[in-house]
């Protein structure tokens, strides 16, 4: 049989099990009100007469109806809704009007209980529908009261029988609103009912455990069906399970459970065991109920098995941070761990660290000859001698490849406390390594960067320390610091590198000169020639981004050789135009150091046609420390030239005092850093005129770079300098401006 046929069997027996009921109904509402046929033919005598003033009742029900706020309301959210209000009245008139022929067959009490169906969905109360019963019959028993035509006889029994049917009619719409009230609240029990058994069904099935307890007496509200099974009958409240719990973490719990009922939500990872079972992971999580005035009134609690999560993870986060071949740190805690101290280091002023990067020389001949096993063998032994020596503070890490990062933080007496690290890393490698009964020697290079000289960022430090470990394997150096001037910036490598070797060819390089002037008598005694490229994309950059670059790349010589050439012919055009004045060079350390200067100046001055006077080289202090012999060497054959020497720098470096009165030096130039600060800082104006006094007895000229202001330059006129360039006076201007610049005669020739 189709469901079809089915359904519509269900709704016919449905049908006329209510017609049947409606029928027993009306029947005995007449038996109990005793309705009688002989008042039936009465009412039915006289249906004509009281239904003529119908028109009249309609109005004074209209007026019942919207002198009550409360039905008034009701019928105008019918309206809302789509409704008519003129049809809803007439409705209501013509079913009192259907009331009159006293009606009792089982369609009469199907519409009565349609109207206590429809009463109670739209809110229509039982006691506004008797005031318009009572107003009915009032109008009825008035009609009776007032027609003459009625005998006395019949009046009396007139007046029962409409009261006998009103009582019927308020009675079975009354009994048919409740039932069907009664009917809807039954519903919505057994649809709680079926939403709770569904609730607990899916609580039942979910590994987490619940439960919720009244903070205010400490009672177990509710608890799942999983966290009885879990625990018998040992459900105290608040934390049911709290002698399952490791004591060692049974505080961390109670905690959490005291910050809930200070309204915070709270999640806390324990472990529990039980009998002859290992410890487990269980997460627990305590929110917390609150009225509105915020006090705690439930707490709902949740525990959930994570152990094999917890292991998972534990495992998980060792894998991405551990090396897999030597077990170190990985590169990701390293920078974790640099990350950590820098934040330390900020935190307290004056702290240093250092950061060091380790490459083993021969690893890929090793690696690539004997294979891969050999090769993790060597890393790994390598590893255990690098462990012996850090301190637990420290942090080793295999970065890649034979790469090997440690951060030392918190460095006291930074420059030799690093070296003597840096010596016993490399002393390491001093014992052959034994492979597959073979020894195998090893070598490294070590580069060195300090916080906060070298950078103030982790990859600025790492970045740093990789150039100056770079720059110690192309040397054969075992170790280096990091130095601004000569390492460069990997990045800019690559992008610089290819446009460097033509941009000499294509007059991309212009000097810039910055005037200096003799602070006594105001007139100009000199200019310094400055280097810059001018970039076709990057516009100009200044040459500590590009002359170490050029030096790695062999340039050094070739743009040596122009900034000669062209500073030379520039100071020659300026003496046939009556401005006569020698012109500045910076030399880097490696040009100073390495072979040939004194032939390049010696070949400048020659093609510039110009004398030895002219020109004057500037060199720092470090640069002439690093080899102080062959510098010597240098300068006296360029005192021979007639060449001046300054120092640059001066005051920064380490100088021998002693070996500075026997050198041809004729000039100390002050570091600009000592100017920013000497006129707030007794400290930096007692330097400043320490290097004054020390460069007039060791019979040199003192010129101090950096002057910004007037108040500086006062100072210096106050202290005895001779001469002082900067912002004050001008800015670095190219040869053209710096014409103008001298015809404007701010400063006298």
């Amino acid at each position: 049989m189709s469901g079809t046929i089915k359904d519509r069997r269900r709704v016919k027996r449905a049908r006329n099990g209510r017609r049947s009921a409606h029928l027993a109904q009306t029947r005995e509402y007449n038996y109990v009100l005793q309705i009688s046929e002989d008042e039936r033919r009465i009412l039915a005598n006289y249906h004509a007469l009281l239904a003529q003033g119908t028109a009249h009742f309609a109005q004074v029900y209209y007026n019942y109806l919207f002198d009550n706020p409360a039905t008034a309301d009701v019928l105008y959210a019918h309206e809302r809704a789509g409704g008519h209000i003129g049809d809803l009245v007439r409705s209501h008139l013509a079913h009192l009007v259907d009331l009159l022929r006293a009606p009792s067959d089982e369609a009469w009490a199907e519409r009565l209980d349609h109207i206590g169906e429809h009463h109670q969905e739209h809110g229509v109360r039982p006691v506004w529908m008797l005031g318009g019963y009572r107003l009915f019959l009032n109008h009825l028993q008035e009609i009776i009261a007032a027609e003459s035509d009625i005998p006395l006889t019949d009046r009396d029994r007139l007046n029962a029988v409409l009261v006998k049917l009103v009582l019927r009619d308020f009675g079975m719409v009354s009994e048919a609103y409740w039932q069907y009230g009664a009917d809807k609240l039954q519903q919505q029990r057994d649809g709680l009912r079926e939403y709770r058994d569904r609730a607990e069904d899916l609580l039942d099935s979910i590994p987490q455990q619940l439960w919720s307890v009244d903070v205010s007496d400490n009672r177990m509200l509710y608890h799942s069906p999983g966290l009885a099974r879990c625990l018998g009958d040992d459900l105290r409240a608040p934390i049911p399970c709290l002698s399952l719990i490791l004591p060692e973490d049974q505080e961390k719990v109670l905690t959490a459970w005291q910050k809930a009922l200070q309204g915070e939500v709270v999640e806390v990872e324990v472990r529990q065991q039980r009998e002859g079972e290992d410890p487990h992971w269980h997460r627990f999580q305590f929110a917390p109920v609150a009225n509105r005035r915020g006090r705690v009134l439930r707490i709902h609690a949740l525990m959930e098995d994570i152990d094999a999560a917890h292991v998972a993870r534990q495992r998980l986060q060792q894998r991405s941070t551990t090396d897999d071949i030597t077990g170190l740190a990985n590169r990701a805690l390293w920078y974790d761990r640099l990350g950590t101290a820098l934040a330390n280091c900020r935190r307290h002023p004056g702290t240093r660290l250092a950061v060091m990067v380790l490459d083993i020389n021969q690893f890929k001949m090793y690696n690539d000859t004997l294979g891969y096993p050999v090769g993790d063998d060597l890393l790994k032994q390598l590893a255990g001698r690098l462990q012996g020596l850090v301190r637990d503070t420290d942090t080793l890490a295999r970065l890649d490849g034979d790469d090997f990062g440690i951060i030392l933080p918190t460095v006291q007496g930074a420059g030799q406390a690093v070296e003597r690290v840096a010596n016993e890393v490399l002393a390491c490698f001093e014992h052959p390594f034994t492979l597959q009964d073979r020894e195998l020697c090893l070598s490294g290079a070590l580069g060195i960067a300090l916080y906060p000289e070298h950078g103030e960022d982790a990859y600025n430090l790492l970045s740093h320390a990789d150039s100056a470990l770079q720059r110690a394997k192309r040397s054969g150096a075992p170790w280096l610091f990091y130095e601004a001037t000569v390492d460069i910036n990997p990045g800019e490598q690559m992008q610089f590198s290819g446009q460097l070797h033509h941009a000499l060819e294509r007059g991309e390089f212009e000097l810039h000169y910055q005037p200096q002037i003799d602070i006594g008598s105001g007139r100009i005694c000199g200019a310094e020639a400055l280097l810059r490229w001018q970039h076709p994309q990057e516009g100009l950059v200044l040459p500590r981004r590009f002359i170490p670059l050029a030096e790695q790349l062999g340039m050094g010589t070739p743009i040596t050789q122009w900034v000669l050439v062209t500073a030379l012919q520039q100071c020659k055009r300026w003496g046939a135009a009556g401005i006569h004045m020698p012109v500045a060079i910076n030399v880097s350390a490696r040009a100073f150091q390495g072979t040939g200067l004194v032939d390049k100046v010696r070949s400048a001055l020659e093609e510039a046609q110009v004398d030895g006077a002219c020109l004057e080289i500037e060199i720092t202090e470090e640069t002439l420390m690093a080899d102080l012999a062959q510098g010597a060497e240098v300068l006296r054959a360029l005192h021979e030239l007639g060449v001046a020497v300054a120092i640059d720098d001066f005051g920064t470096g380490y100088s021998s005092l002693a070996y500075l009165r026997h050198l041809p030096i004729h000039t100390l130039k002050i570091d600009r850093t000592f100017l920013s600060g000497m006129v707030n800082s007794d400290q930096d104006l007692a330097i400043v005129r320490s290097i004054i006094d020390l460069g007039h007895h060791l019979g040199c000229k003192v010129v101090a770079e950096g002057v910004e202001d007037a108040a500086a330059w006062d100072l210096l006129q106050t202290l005895g300098c001779d001469a002082g360039q900067g912002y004050h006076i001008s800015r670095p201007l190219p040869h053209q401006g710096f014409t103008h610049w001298l015809s404007d005669g701010a400063w006298s020739l």
